[in-house]
């Protein structure tokens, strides 16, 4: 496994990451998932507390527990669940994010969180309380770095501006390289990491039928995922490819990468014992598929 450093933080995670959303079973199912996970040198676990309303997180708690000081925790806040269970409303206040972290403590068995991410956010919140909220928390010790999960350009630039981020959590792909267009090089230039989820684009550059994407055409997936074929080859899987394509943008730290299969983990941490993407597959990805812009938040 590969590491890199979290921003201008001292977390040290692994450039895979495996992102929980999708580890919906019982503990006994999704064991040997983390299992395999931690066994291939990935210490960078990825939830919130949406997640199953918490459950997940609890899951997780209780199998990382042992391995507790070896690894890089990251959870979000921001979406309140309502009192009769319908839904959930969005709250990046700073009360509620004091209360919220006490519960995510519990549910992950820690007293402190490695990376506490706002899972969301828009520009009519109150920034600056919500800022607040992380750096008391810093302060207390209960969380040792803060980001954001956004891929809203309005309100990325507000953080950067306002902030000390150390993270960016976005969805990006092949098929999805709207952080190209501002975010990526803002984001470098204040040496804050981008978090890349999504990155085998719901499956379609890992030999998933194709479907329109966001606003891409059919046509356009299709020659994203012929692209990937050609420059897999023999020497790696569709899977490995595209990830190894998000990881050679150097603002990107880490591929958070959510699967419950065990055989699609394995092609996540074998993209190091492949042949590295060459600077010429890269140029002809990029020069295969054209980016795609935002076209609101901007």
């Amino acid at each position: 496994m590969e590491f890199a450093i979290l921003g201008k933080s001292d977390l040290r995670i692994s450039k895979i990451g495996l992102g929980c959303m999708s580890l919906t079973g019982s503990i006994e199912e999704i064991e040997p998932v983390i299992s395999k996970a931690l066994d291939a040198g990935i210490n960078f676990f990825d939830t919130a507390d949406l997640y199953e309303r918490g459950a997940n997180e609890a899951k997780l708690g209780k199998l990382l527990q042992r391995r507790r000081k070896d690894l890089i925790l990251a959870t979000k806040v921001g979406n309140q669940m309502k009192a009769d269970g319908s839904g959930w409303d969005w709250n990046p206040r700073k009360e509620y994010i004091l209360k919220a972290i006490e519960e995510s403590l519990r549910r992950l068995q820690t007293d402190y969180i490695d990376l506490y991410q706002l899972h969301g956010g828009t520009i009519e919140d109150s920034i600056d309380e919500t800022i607040e909220a992380f750096e008391i928390l810093k302060e207390q010790g209960k969380i040792r770095s803060y980001g954001i999960s956004s891929i809203r350009p309005n309100v990325i630039r507000e953080y950067v501006t306002k902030s000390r981020i150390d993270s960016v959590m976005m969805q990006f792909s092949l098929l999805d390289r709207r952080p190209e267009e501002e975010a990526f090089q803002l984001l470098e230039d204040n040496k804050i990491a981008v978090l890349a989820r999504g990155v085998v684009a719901q499956g379609l550059l890992a030999g998933k039928e194709s479907k329109a994407y966001l606003e891409r055409p059919l046509a356009e997936v299709d020659t994203a995922a012929r692209a990937v074929r050609e420059v897999s080859g023999t020497s790696r899987t569709l899977t490995q490819t595209a990830i190894l394509y998000v990881l050679s943008k150097r603002v990107v730290a880490s591929a958070v990468f959510g699967t419950h299969s065990l055989q699609h983990l394995s092609e996540a941490i074998g993209v190091f014992d492949v042949p590295p993407l060459e600077a010429e597959e890269v140029q002809y990805l990029d020069e295969q598929v054209k980016p795609n812009l935002y076209t609101v938040h901007r």
